[in-house]
C-alpha cells in the first residue's frame, strides 16, 4: 500500500491501519470495544499524537477512534475527498442588483487542509460563488480577492488597500459591497473602515463566518445569503458588520461597526452589539430595521475616502499590580497614542501615574476607556479618575477599547497636534460615542438563575 494511503499516521495508529490492510481515503467500518463505525479515514495531521484514526462519518463530522480500542477494520473503497470548489461565474440579471464581493481571508473563505489540521485560506471570492448558488437570485456578483489572510493578519496596508477598493466600488456603480472577513478582529476593521469610508451612498456589510464550510453546522453560507441580501436590497448606508443573531439559523444581525465586538470564540452568534442595540435584522427575504437614526441608501457615488493610518498606537489593558515600565517601554519605542483599557470607571493604580506623566511629557496622547465594555468612562467620580485628569489622561466616553485604539491609528494619521488629537477623537463621526445607552443596550443572561432557566426552557417548547 502506497505511503499516500498512509498519509499523516505513525507509530501505533500507523501499525493499526497496516495491519488490517486499509488506508487513507477508506470506506472502512470500524469495531471498536465501545460500538462500530462507518466512514472514510482521513488523513491525520502531522503534528498530532499516533494514538487515534480520523473518521469522517456519514454526517459530515469527523471523530478520532483510539487505537487501542480497535478490534477490527474493513475497507469497502476508496473514495477520494476533493475539498476544492470550482470557481462558478454567476448567471447576469439585468433585474438584480450589481454586488461586489471583496474577499480578504478568513474561515468564510477556507477549507480544511488534512494534513496539517489546520483551516487555511483557500476559497478565493469565485469559489464562494459556486459553493453558494442561493447568491443568484439575490444579486449580480462580482468578486475580487483583496487579500488573503487571516484576520490576525490584518494591518495598516489591508485596511487602507480595502478602504480605497470600496472607493472605487462606489465610484464604478455597485449596489452594495460585502467583505468576506475572518471573525476574530473582524470588529477591529469594521470600525477603522466606519472612519476611513464616510458618507457612503450604499451598505458595506462584512461577513464572516465562526466554521469552515466542510462543516455541516457552518455558518458561512447564510451568513453570505444575509450580507447580499443587505448589501443589494437593504437602505442602510453604513459600515456594519452581518453575523448570525441567535445560535440557530433564523436570522441574521446587523451590527454597527463602531459597536460590536465579538463576544466567544466559537458560537456562531459570537459578534453583539455593545451598549446600543443592533441596527437591523436580516432574514433571506428582508432586512427589518430594529432603529431609524442609520443613513439612508442615496442614489449619488460621493463618498470621502480617508484612508490614513499611523501603527504607533497600542492598546494597555490595565490589571492589578501593573508596573510603569510597561507603559514607559511603549513611549520609549517611539509609540505616539496609547489607549489604556482601565478598570471600573477608568481607573489605573497609582504607580502607572508615574508613567502617565512621563508619556505626557514626551508629547504621547493617552485616553482611557473602560475594559467593561459596557458603560462610560466616569473619572471625576473617584479620587483616582480626578488624579489621571490632571496628567491630561483623556476620557473617550463609551467607546469600546479596540474602537479607541483603532480610530487614535486614524487620527494620528492626520495629526500629531495634541488639541487637534484630542478633538478628533473625542467627535462622534459613526456612533462611536452615544449620548446615552438605551436601556436594553445592556442585556447578559445568566444560565443557571431561575428566571432565566424558565424563559430558555419556555422559549424551546
Amino acid at each position: 500500500m502506497s505511503n499516500d494511503r498512509h498519509r499523516g499516521y505513525r507509530g501505533r495508529a500507523l501499525e493499526v491501519l497496516k495491519s488490517f490492510g486499509v488506508g487513507v481515503w477508506g470506506v472502512a467500518k470500524v469495531h471498536t470495544a465501545r460500538g462500530t463505525f462507518e466512514g472514510l479515514i482521513l488523513p491525520r495531521s502531522e503534528t498530532f499524537d499516533d494514538l487515534h484514526i480520523v473518521l469522517k462519518l456519514d454526517s459530515g463530522y469527523n471523530i478520532g477512534v483510539a487505537v487501542d480500542t480497535i478490534t477490527n477494520m474493513t475497507e469497502s473503497g476508496i473514495r477520494k475527498a476533493d475539498y476544492r470548489i470550482p470557481e462558478k461565474e454567476v448567471p447576469r440579471n439585468e433585474e438584480l442588483p450589481d454586488v461586489k464581493l471583496f474577499g480578504t481571508g478568513g474561515t468564510i473563505a477556507s477549507r480544511l487542509d488534512y494534513r496539517t489540521g489546520a483551516v487555511i485560506p483557500s476559497f478565493s471570492p469565485g469559489e464562494l460563488n459556486g459553493a453558494v448558488p442561493e447568491l443568484a437570485s439575490i444579486c449580480n456578483l462580482d468578486t475580487e480577492k483583496l487579500f488573503g489572510v487571516f484576520s490576525e493578519n490584518m494591518a495598516k496596508d489591508q485596511y487602507i488597500g480595502t478602504a480605497i477598493a470600496i472607493g472605487k466600488a462606489i465610484e464604478d456603480g455597485y449596489k452594495g459591497i460585502v467583505i468576506g472577513h475572518g471573525t476574530d478582529t473582524m470588529h477591529h476593521t469594521a470600525s477603522i473602515l466606519s472612519f476611513m469610508v464616510q458618507g457612503s451612498p450604499i451598505p458595506i456589510v462584512m461577513v464572516g463566518s465562526q466554521r469552515s464550510s466542510d462543516r455541516p453546522s457552518s455558518d458561512a453560507a447564510l451568513n453570505l445569503i444575509h450580507a447580499m441580501r443587505t448589501a443589494g436590497h437593504g437602505d442602510i448606508a453604513e459600515v456594519l458588520v452581518c453575523m448570525f443573531g441567535p445560535t440557530s439559523d433564523e436570522y441574521g444581525l446587523l451590527h454597527r461597526g463602531t459597536r460590536v465586538r465579538k463576544m466567544h470564540s466559537s458560537y456562531r452568534s459570537t459578534f453583539r452589539t455593545i451598549g446600543d442595540i443592533p441596527v437591523a435584522m436580516v432574514n433571506r427575504d428582508d432586512v427589518i430595521p430594529l432603529r431609524d437614526d442609520y443613513l439612508r441608501r442615496r442614489d449619488d457615488r460621493k463618498v470621502t475616502i480617508d484612508a490614513v493610518y499611523d501603527e504607533r498606537v497600542t492598546l494597555l489593558w490595565f490589571y492589578p499590580g501593573m508596573n510603569p515600565d510597561i507603559m514607559k517601554a511603549c513611549v520609549d519605542m517611539g509609540y505616539r497614542g496609547i489607549i489604556i483599557g482601565g478598570t471600573g470607571l477608568g481607573h489605573v493604580n497609582r504607580p502607572m501615574y508615574e508613567a502617565m506623566d512621563y508619556a505626557q511629557k514626551k508629547g504621547v496622547h493617552v485616553f482611557m476607556t473602560v475594559q467593561t465594555l459596557w458603560g462610560y468612562v466616569q473619572m471625576y467620580v473617584y479620587e483616582t479618575g480626578r488624579e489621571l485628569m490632571e496628567l491630561n489622561v483623556v476620557p473617550t466616553a463609551n467607546m469600546m477599547p479596540e474602537v479607541a485604539f483603532m480610530k487614535l491609528g486614524w487620527v494620528l494619521g492626520h495629526t500629531d497636534d495634541r488639541d487637534k488629537v484630542r478633538d478628533m477623537m473625542l467627535t462622534p463621526i459613526a456612533h462611536e460615542i452615544t449620548e446615552r445607552e438605551p436601556h436594553d443596550g445592556y442585556l447578559i443572561y445568566q444560565g443557571g438563575i431561575p428566571e432565566v432557566e424558565e424563559f430558555v426552557a419556555h422559549s424551546l417548547k
